[in-house]
């Protein structure tokens, strides 16, 4: 683990118990589809959970985060609710989209999320966007955009990009690069250094390992503060790994990843297992304490599962609302 930033106990044990919410919340919303009771695809950010807390942690209600399609992580990182999570996964009306918007599509405004996008790299405008209203409106607010490796490839990244250092924007482009893009290795699909693209704008770019909590927060802190001070735009190339497939349906991975790399990540790089030998090393928290915030976590998880399977479903009447036209 990284040397500690300035946090006292209670922020150290937050995070933790932030990144087992994330798993828990993955792990349920996995047995959710595979017994069929969860409509459509959804997308597991297990492994990848130091990424989101780590920055979320660093942030406040009023800074704006944009999601992916793998975005459960980043929505309880920056503090959402298992009950409304998983109604919206459900289709049911209390869920934070009324149901409309799905895994793929959850937005959490009154903690800043301004939503997980189905298309790679669809939130880019939308985080720079973002950070330009905060700028022009003086908030001091400030806007991080979480994408995948994968989407260095879009176009819309370097528009955002140039528009971002010409014009000093506070956000920060986080990119997971969990190194596959979908079915395809990363360096097989795209030259050169992720860095030196955004390095190329004249923006200070930062090559970090994702799966160290502290690390991520460390840095985040460091990097928020200077754009609240006119400082950003700056980008994060955050090395980490999906445990899961491309998505629920993917399970047989052989063809395209090894077993054993898929083993020694999770034996010798996953972030909470890490953070946890960590707190216990550092005499914040005894094993026990852990043990029992995992087993609290996990209950409150079940018990988010159960309400959401008997809660409602929207009325008809709501077929359109929220829908909008020119």
């Amino acid at each position: 683990m990284a040397k500690a930033a300035k946090t006292n106990t209670e922020d150290y044990l937050r995070m933790y118990t932030q990144m087992v919410r994330i798993r828990a919340f993955e792990d349920n919303a996995n047995q959710l589809y595979l017994s069929a009771k969860m409509p459509g695809l959804t997308h597991m950010s297990s492994g990848q959970e130091a990424v989101a807390v780590g920055i979320c942690e660093a942030l406040t209600p009023e800074d704006k985060i944009t999601s992916t399609h793998r975005g459960h992580g980043h929505c309880v990182a920056k503090g959402a609710e298992f009950k409304a999570m998983f109604c919206e996964l459900l289709g049911k009306e209390e869920g934070y989209c009324r149901g409309k918007g799905g895994s793929m599509h959850i937005a959490d405004q009154s903690n800043g999320n301004l939503g997980a996008n189905a298309i790679v790299g669809g939130s880019m405008g939308i985080a720079t966007g973002a950070a330009l209203s905060a700028k022009m409106q003086k908030t001091g607010a400030v806007a991080v955009c979480f994408f995948g490796d994968g989407a260095t490839a879009q176009g819309l990244w370097y528009e955002v990009m140039n528009m971002a250092a010409l014009w000093g924007l506070p956000v920060i482009y986080a990119c997971e690069n969990n190194g596959y893009s979908e079915y395809t290795r990363t360096d097989e699909i795209a030259a050169g250094s992720i860095t030196a693209r955004a390095e190329a704008f004249g923006i200070e770019s930062y090559d970090l390992d994702g799966q160290d909590v502290l690390a991520v927060n460390d840095l985040t802190q460091k990097l928020v503060e200077r754009c609240r001070k006119g400082e950003g735009p700056f980008f994060m190339n955050l090395k980490t790994y999906r445990y899961h497939g491309h998505h629920v349906g993917d399970i047989n991975r052989e063809y395209y990843r090894a077993k054993d790399e898929e083993s020694e990540w999770k034996t010798t790089r996953d972030p909470i297992t890490n953070f946890g030998k960590w707190l216990e090393g550092e005499k914040i928290a005894t094993t026990d304490e852990l043990i029992e915030i995992n087993n609290s976590v996990r209950k409150e998880a079940e018990e988010a599962v159960a309400y959401a399977l008997e809660a409602k479903y929207p009325d008809v009447s709501e077929v359109d609302m929220h829908v909008y036209v020119a």
